[in-house]
């Protein structure tokens, strides 16, 4: 991109938000974040998170790629990905990488102190733990603790691949940085804080979202067996397996136009036209058909609902 073009993408988004000011961090379940929230372009509209997908060609081997995965198996949500907002000028900290330090960008990073960990603070009913608690994980509960940071007036986006706060500061086993005005991909074969080596927040449905209607970006989904491949744009592989009709990470799946969503609930009704629209991304291996959304405490349960869809309402597209 001509340095000018990109400048005037650099002055267009400041502009944008000129309207406010980030002076503190901002967690993700609060009306500042979705204000914050509904004027954020993540990554420019061209970009495959923002593709509609609804006219791409069915795949050829659709059928038995969605069957690998379970045609009646239901389709599920984890309420896990937390996040918070921050501000230009917050403060840096160093991260110590312990798995991935060759796939992994350079720090400082703008960690704040209340930063949540992945499934923080839970859904609607659930227990609520002291952050603090989580952050240092006093609960021995380990897992893949994902942890990320957005700072919206520099479009950048902070991710971590389980973070853990010590005594001597923070590590983390992975690090990506990812420029929210660019569709530069991470290097060929990098892994992120996502097996596919692609970002998680761009992904995730998210309160403000479903309270204007409408998802407007494509998912991603977690899947049982993946094959030792990659599609674009994932850049990274995390199986041995070789079936071709196994989804390969970055395998994006529809769902089907002529599935009816008219009976389900205005709080699930966005994420089906999302995934009609834009689709999801296969993007770490996991539970069949698990999709991510915020475990903000406005959401209301949506399991039951949700597993009225099955596997044989997707089918698996490819780009023209």
């Amino acid at each position: 991109m001509p340095g000018s073009a990109r400048l005037w993408i650099l002055i267009l988004a400041r502009v944008c938000f000129a309207e406010f000011s980030i002076e503190k961090p901002v967690i993700f379940f609060t009306p500042e974040a979705d204000r914050i929230l509904e004027k954020l372009q993540v990554f420019p509209a061209d970009n495959p998170w923002n593709q509609d997908v609804s006219k791409w060609r069915v795949h050829p081997n659709s059928q038995k790629i969605v069957e690998s995965i379970g045609v009646n198996k239901p389709l599920r949500y984890n309420p896990d990905m937390a996040f918070i907002l921050v501000p230009p000028h917050q403060k840096k900290v160093e991260v110590k990488i312990t798995g991935y330090p060759d796939e992994s960008d350079k720090g400082p990073f703008p960690v704040p102190e209340d930063v949540p960990i992945e499934g923080w603070p839970g859904p609607q009913g659930s227990a609520k733990e002291n952050l603090r608690d989580v952050q240092y994980d006093k609960a021995n509960r380990g897992g893949d603790r994902h942890t990320i940071v957005v700072d919206p007036v520099n479009l950048l986006l902070y991710e971590f691949f389980a973070a853990k706060r010590t005594t001597t500061g923070w590590e983390a086993l992975q690090a990506s940085i990812f420029d929210l005005k660019s569709n530069k991909l991470r290097p060929e074969g990098w892994t992120s804080a996502d097996a596919a080596g692609l970002p998680i927040f761009p992904a995730v449905v998210r309160y403000d979202e479903i309270r204007r209607g409408m998802v407007n970006h494509a998912l991603r989904v977690t899947v049982r067996k993946t094959r030792r491949a990659y599609a674009y744009p994932a850049r990274h592989y995390a199986s041995q397996l070789t079936d071709v009709n196994l989804p390969r990470m970055g395998e994006r799946l529809r769902l089907k136009k002529d599935f009816d969503i008219s009976g389900f609930s205005p709080q699930v009704q966005p994420i089906l036209k999302g995934l009609k629209k834009y689709g999801m991304f296969v993007a770490d291996n996991g539970i069949e058909w698990a999709i991510s959304v915020t475990p903000d405490p406005r959401l209301e349960i949506m399991h039951e609902e949700l597993r009225q869809v099955r596997g044989s309402a997707f089918e698996v597209v490819e780009r023209p």
